[in-house]
C-alpha cells in the first residue's frame, strides 16, 4: 500500500523538471498540481482525485500516464490554424 507521502514522491520524479504539489482535502479527495518551479506557471490542476483508489503501483502507474496524456493536450496551442 502506497502512501501519500510516496505518491507524491513518485509523481514528482515522473514530472520533472516540473514540481509537483500534493492536497488532500477532509473527503480523502487529491489534487494535484504541476507547475514551473522557477517561474510559478502552472501546467495542470487535477482534483477529486480519489486517494483510496491511489494505493496500489499500478494505480499510481495509471495516474501518472493520464496526467502526462493531459499535460500533452494542455500543450497544444489551440489558436493554432493547422490544429483547428
Amino acid at each position: 500500500m502506497i502512501t501519500l507521502a510516496q505518491l507524491c514522491a513518485q509523481l514528482e520524479r515522473s514530472f520533472s523538471p516540473l514540481a509537483c504539489d500534493c492536497f488532500v482535502d477532509g473527503e480523502h479527495s487529491l489534487t494535484v498540481k504541476l507547475y514551473h518551479p522557477a517561474s510559478g506557471q502552472v501546467d495542470l490542476v487535477i482534483s477529486g482525485l480519489s486517494v483510496n483508489a491511489l494505493r496500489s503501483p499500478e494505480a499510481v502507474a495509471a495516474l501518472v500516464e493520464e496526467l502526462r496524456y493531459e499535460l500533452q493536450c494542455n500543450s497544444l496551442n489551440p489558436s493554432d490554424p493547422g490544429l483547428a
